[in-house]
């Protein structure tokens, strides 16, 4: 299956009916539930040597959680006997300690890409108006695992399954931008094979909408166009695969900095914003980092896995 045989369909629907409400996510469930105060404003303290990712002095503590040192203390002792955080003997400074850090080992073992991006892919296509979907990378390349369709009566249809080019589509590239380069380098030369090989036998003229074949980019070429993608920190394409039809993809990332998921809106070109920093790319790139904070993946982006 591929993504011209299978995948993209403009839908005007004529329903005229309102779409289900989308379900409470557990943020606003939580919201809902009593909880523990103390607990609550000790947590202030361990999100601080969180985000601060260092040994820090009680003074620095209790300012960043905005308390005094002497009301910090307490809760400093407690967490130390449940081995959340440590005291280092020579300076005072206080650092996670092992619970914290077998908590952390677990929840990334826990952690399920796909699991985590899909309760907010609905509410991504209610934010944009355009149908939304997420891809993993395949056997065959970046393929469609789940979709939550736009809410406008005009929009773009994306099967579960339907496999991205690599080259040509905004998923594809998102990926190739991410990948290993000499793995993306052999795919690209995969491709051009079959690619050769279709044209040595009597391929038939693309259906009605369907731009025509346009041959595969050198490595050269094609490395320029990822170079791109990478310093905006998103794909896009306009009418490479279906003409009148856009689509933006963002990237996430794990623990490691390795891309794992690309979240992409898709829609008719005359209301798709393809700005780089317009509403819809700002959109998914928040969209794809908050997926990436939970599984663990660093605020400053993912490592370098690319050759230039």
């Amino acid at each position: 299956m591929n993504e011209r045989s299978a995948g993209l369909v403009t839908q005007a629907t004529k329903d005229s009916s309102p779409t289900p409400d989308t379900p409470e996510s557990p943020e606003t469930d939580r919201a809902a539930q009593r909880g523990i105060q103390s607990i609550e404003v000790g947590g202030q303290l361990l999100r601080a040597l969180v985000h601060h990712g260092r040994p820090m002095a009680l003074k620095d503590l209790a300012r960043e959680a905005d308390m005094t040192a002497a009301k910090a203390h307490p809760y400093m002792v407690s967490f130390g006997r449940l081995g959340l955080i440590e005291q280092d003997r020579a300076s005072g400074h206080y650092l996670l300690g092992p619970l914290a850090l077998q908590l952390g080992l677990i929840s990334l073992q826990q952690a399920d890409p796909v699991h985590i991006a899909t309760p907010l892919i609905g509410t991504l296509a209610q934010q944009t108006g355009h149908t939304v979907a997420l891809a993993v990378w395949g056997a065959r390349g970046a393929t469609i695992v789940r979709t939550a369709e736009s809410p406008s009566p005009v929009h773009v249809n994306m099967r579960h399954g339907t496999v991205f080019s690599l080259t040509n589509t905004a998923s594809g590239r998102i990926f190739a931008a991410y990948l290993d380069a000499d793995a993306v380098r052999q795919l690209l030369e995969e491709e051009r094979q079959r690619q050769k090989q279709r044209k040595g036998a009597a391929e038939p003229a693309p259906p009605a909408g369907m731009p025509p074949v346009q041959p595969l980019p050198s490595w050269s070429d094609f490395e320029q166009q990822l170079k791109e993608v990478r310093e905006h920190g998103i794909s896009r394409s306009d009418g490479e695969v279906i003409q009148g039809v856009s689509a933006m993809a963002a990237p996430v990332f794990d623990h490691t900095g390795a891309i794992v998921l690309a979240v992409t809106a898709i829609g008719p070109a005359g209301i798709f914003d393809t700005a780089w920093d317009g509403e819809i790319s700002r959109a998914l790139r928040a969209c794809a980092g908050t997926v990436s904070q939970r599984l663990g993946a660093s605020a400053a982006g993912p490592s370098e896995l690319r050759k230039p």
